[in-house]
């Protein structure tokens, strides 16, 4: 007897390595799911189904395999709705590069255009956040189709997706499946003229900054050399942080809204900014100086800003070439200078609420993040909610070349944090998995605490409770305009997560902060530490503009006059000290 058409596919992805698929099981998605059953799981070298409570959650959840691993990573959605709800995951995914194959199963074929129920065209629908797209409508036709999606989705780095009727799925197989090889990664070299030209750029210029994204990932080393050859600060996007700021000497920080210490500065202050493997989107935040740029992806190169020298290559390569070119220079006056102001601006502002801060309540959540940092396992994978928990990861987590810290970072989509850590602690099932979540962003996929209960996920929830949304109200003080709809009534997600079958504390005394975390991280399951901390604690960006003290005057102005004084002199209690002071 033959196979199923939906038991050949499933043998393609356990060839192509796939360990597991996120996703939730119903009617035109049970051929491919009763396939993965009879594989027997990963404890007979099958494919484990991982059950979520919502179709976004998989895809977040299979982004962050895809993100960690380098490796292919898998989820899948019922017709119509199910599959829908995988979108917002899958454009997060796609747009931060991770290799995602989604399977969005589809209504009986001979009922597709009669407006059948549940009826979508998810092979329309999903072009925007995929690299691949395609609808299968033969049993001959569908290997190839799902060969073809996953050579996309690792050779792209994007996500690709496979419409797949489930009247198709349950016919026999009737063509071969292609063999699936994957080549090693290729390494963009660039052309021997603009090396010379990027290394004549250098030696002519005085001082010379480097800003850095997470096209660095494997030339930390290249990049501090040519730092201290050129006695060139380094600052960092938040995604390059994981990569660059750790042994670091020359480290400046991170600029941009969410950014800390002297580089926004420090690239501002130079006569060339090289921009090494980051598409940074915030040309507010870069300098309008001679700047030269090095991405392998063409279409990034002087999209955010002028570019005078553009160099089309991966930042390995390049800086390898690039180094027996460069010119030591004598100069470091202008490392110095950035070096020591990036030292106070960290003492004094970004360090300002971890100092003395164990008496004060409520908690303020800058001094709960850098607990977790000195607590936290050393080769800890961090998840960080979009919002103010990416702000305190940003600015506190050290990465120390050994742990990782992942978030929606480019969709900026909320309620990341959580699902993004089932991914994570799915994949690599002995290390320290912590979501750092914010209660909007808990609240919005709470029932995902029920996958990991379920599952018995060790995964470890932080939440930093301040019933508001954070990051919105200071958009709305900055814009001038008094906050509104941003506060929530306070929930209790310890009791919450307690009801779930989690291990739960729910902290309040900033001197149980500690004890909080290490009784959680100790616990062999699920655990939730829920930390009720300063609402009027709000993020200052690094560099403080006359229309931003304008926007925050003008809102703290209507809160005085229609909220009363009180509010707006504990916000400012709350947020004086966080202020940068040269």
């Amino acid at each position: 007897m033959a196979k199923e058409l939906a038991t050949q596919l499933i043998e393609q992805l356990q060839a192509a390595g796939v360990k597991r698929i996120f996703g939730i099981v119903g009617d035109s998605l049970n051929p491919l799911v009763d396939a993965v059953r009879k594989t027997g799981g990963s404890a007979a070298g099958g494919i484990d189904w991982v059950h979520v409570r919502h179709e976004e959650a998989a895809a977040f959840a299979a982004g962050a395999e895809a993100q960690l691993t380098g490796e292919l990573a898998v989820c899948a959605g019922s017709c119509g709705p199910g599959n829908l709800h995988l979108m917002n995951g899958l454009y997060d995914a796609n747009r931060t590069g991770a290799p995602v194959l989604a399977i969005a199963s589809h209504i009986p074929s001979k009922q597709i255009g009669a407006g059948y129920f549940q009826e979508t065209h998810p092979d329309r629908l999903f072009v925007e956040c995929s690299v691949y797209s395609e609808l299968v409508s033969t049993t001959d036709q569908a290997p190839r189709v799902l060969h073809n999606a996953i050579q996309h989705a690792v050779g792209r780095r994007g996500v690709a997706v496979v419409t797949l009727p489930g009247d198709i799925a349950s016919l026999p197989a009737t063509a071969p499946a292609p063999l699936q090889r994957q080549a090693a990664p290729a390494s963009l070299v660039p052309s021997a003229d603009a090396v010379r030209a990027l290394a004549g750029a250098i030696n002519a210029a005085g001082k010379v900054a480097i800003f850095a994204g997470a096209g660095v990932a494997g030339a930390h080393d290249e990049v501090i050399e040519l730092a201290g050859r050129i006695n060139a600060p380094i600052g960092h996007s938040l995604r390059g942080k994981d990569f660059i700021q750790y042994d670091n000497p020359f480290d400046i920080g991170m600029t941009g809204l969410l950014g800390y210490g002297a580089a926004a500065e420090g690239i501002e202050d130079a006569d060339l900014l090289l921009l090494l493997g980051t598409d940074f989107p915030y040309d507010q935040f870069l300098p309008q100086t001679r700047t030269a740029q090095v991405d392998r992806a063409v279409e990034h190169l002087g999209r955010r800003t002028d570019v005078d020298l553009a160099v089309h290559g991966d930042v390995l390569p390049t800086l390898r070439a690039l180094l027996p070119l460069v010119t030591a220079k004598k100069s470091h006056r202008f490392l110095d200078q950035l070096l020591k102001k990036h030292d106070r601006l960290m003492n004094k502002a970004v360090g300002a609420y971890t100092r003395k801060a164990d008496k004060l309540v409520p908690i303020h959540p800058e001094y709960a993040a850098s607990v977790l940092d000195a607590v936290a396992a050393e080769d800890a994978i961090f998840t960080a909610d979009t919002g103010m928990c990416n702000v305190w990861t940003a600015r506190y987590i050290n990465p120390l070349g050994t742990r990782r810290l992942i978030g929606s970072f480019l969709h900026g989509s909320m309620a990341n944090a959580l699902p993004q850590a089932i991914g994570a602690q799915a994949a690599f099932p002995g290390r320290q998995v912590i979501s750092v979540s914010g209660d909007g962003g808990l609240s919005m996929l709470l029932g995902e605490l029920v996958t990991a209960a379920a599952a018995n996920l060790p995964i470890n929830v932080v939440v930093f409770n301040n019933s508001t949304l954070g990051m919105v109200k200071l958009e709305m003080l900055v814009d001038g305009l008094q906050d509104y709809g941003v506060d929530v009534p306070d929930v209790n997600y310890a009791a919450v997560a307690t009801a779930l079958g989690f291990n739960a504390m729910r902290v309040t005394d900033p001197a149980g902060v500690e004890d909080a975390y290490r009784a959680a991280f100790a616990h062999p399951g699920p655990s939730l530490v829920e930390l009720v901390t300063d609402p009027n604690a709000l993020s200052i960006p690094p560099k403080i503009k006359g229309e931003m003290v304008f926007g925050f005057a003008t809102a703290m102005s209507k809160i005085v006059l229609n909220k009363g004084a009180g509010e707006a002199v504990s916000m400012a209690r709350s947020n004086l000290r966080n202020i940068p002071r040269r």
